[in-house]
């Protein structure tokens, strides 16, 4: 729903092909393309991959500053369990999740389809390839995006309340992540529901840092998908609460993966730098 409504909702200075209903239909489909390689019959690929759907602020924060790059933040993850010996274990980077790293490496591999876009129109040579590359780029990154919007995939609570505080009495069975995102979504909650709450075109200015930003918001959150819960709002119909809440999350998500793909494409426009050899 969150690639469906992003894609409907391009503006009409991306290249003609994205607004064609093949282009809309292959972005959905690609939705759920990294759920599709987490199956127990690729055992190393899922490992390799499992971890970008998911980042645990409360393990990530122990890093300050978080780096933009994946191989920096691994070596800092690692920093960080040796300094920090009683968390050592939770400290180790697959652990704490590569999320916004994702992101920012999908939506690069955009920019740099849509920039070979642009070059080959210049030439008038064929698009077509690069146009199948650029709706599987925007479709890929609309999962990590949509993952992103969801709160329980920004905390060691992800799937149960594991702090040893918990005075509210949430629940700590480990079934709340796919009751509410999958459950409850797939029985109440209709496009209809949520286009209108779809904002306006708003460009990242910087990819990641904007990324960031819109993951804390989402780890906002968290507590009040327990509270939700815990009023049995995610259970069959749930409650009037319950679907605005669901339904601004996956509005937010669809806002998000818009103005990613749309960022894209603007700054595909811009020269790239020279490459210098030493």
């Amino acid at each position: 729903m969150i690639n469906k409504l992003a894609a409907q909702s391009l503006p009409a200075d991306v290249p003609a092909f994205m607004h064609t209903q093949a282009a809309v239909d292959e972005i959905e489909y690609l939705g759920p393309e990294p759920d599709r390689w987490r199956g127990l019959a690729e055992p190393e690929l899922n490992a390799a991959q499992a971890p970008d759907h998911f980042i645990d602020f409360e393990l990530a924060d122990v890093i300050q500053p978080l780096p933009r790059r994946r191989y920096e933040f691994i070596a800092a993850a690692y920093a960080a369990s040796l300094t920090h010996p009683a968390q050592a274990s939770s400290l180790q980077p697959e652990h704490i999740g590569f999320q916004p790293y994702i992101t920012n490496e999908v939506w690069e591999r955009l920019k740099a389809a849509m920039r070979e876009y642009r070059s080959l129109s210049s030439k008038q040579q064929d698009t077509k390839p690069v146009e199948a590359a650029i709706l599987f780029y925007a479709g890929w990154l609309g999962h990590y995006v949509g993952d992103g919007s969801q709160p329980l995939h920004t905390t060691v609570n992800y799937n149960g309340w594991v702090n040893k505080e918990n005075p509210n009495g949430y629940t700590t069975e480990h079934k709340i992540h796919w009751q509410f995102e999958g459950v409850y979504v797939a029985a109440n909650i209709k496009e209809s529901d949520v286009k209108p709450l779809v904002a306006a075109v708003h460009p990242v200015a910087d990819e990641f840092d904007d990324y960031m930003t819109y993951l804390r918001h989402s780890n906002t959150f968290v507590e009040r998908v327990y509270q939700l819960d815990k009023a049995h709002g995610f259970e069959g119909a749930g409650t009037p609460e319950a679907k605005q809440f669901t339904a601004e999350r996956l509005a937010a998500g669809a806002s998000m993966l818009r103005d990613l793909i749309y960022s894209a494409w603007i700054e595909s426009a811009k020269p790239v730098p020279e490459r210098h050899y030493e």
